[in-house]
């Protein structure tokens, strides 16, 4: 089923060898890259901006594993696309994790969790 998915939005699976190498690097080593990228840069009170655009270096590092490893193919702007979309909504994911995780703790008189992503004012609204 994802494989059937992956490739009709054209994603390119690396030379037959089904869905296994999209799990490994994709998912397993890029996903793990780009979530400790955003709990990093949500640690150390960095911007948005900057989550993005260190996915798309780890997205690049993703395609040249690819590459390397399994003979995929390289320079595939849909594969590049998708990577891409998959570590950035794991990165800012993780990123929002750590922020709401961070804004309750340094701040605990202030703010006080109301969910996984979320904290809000002890004395007003959610945000």
């Amino acid at each position: 089923m994802l494989e059937s998915f992956l490739t009709s939005i054209g994603y390119a699976l690396d030379g037959g060898k089904g869905i296994l190498p999209f799990v490994l690097v994709t998912l397993l080593i890029g996903g793990g890259a780009a979530w400790r990228t955003g709990q990093a840069i949500a640690q150390s009170w960095g911007a948005l901006w900057a989550v993005v655009a260190c996915t798309a270096l780890i997205a690049a590092a993703v395609r040249f594993l690819h590459y390397a490893l399994f003979n995929g193919t390289l320079l595939s702007l849909p594969s590049f696309l998708v990577d891409f979309a998959i570590l950035a909504v794991i990165a800012l994911l993780a990123y929002r994790i750590r922020r709401a995780r961070h804004m309750t703790e340094q701040y605990a008189w202030m703010f006080e969790r109301s969910g996984p992503l979320t904290w809000r004012d002890r004395t007003r609204g959610t945000r």
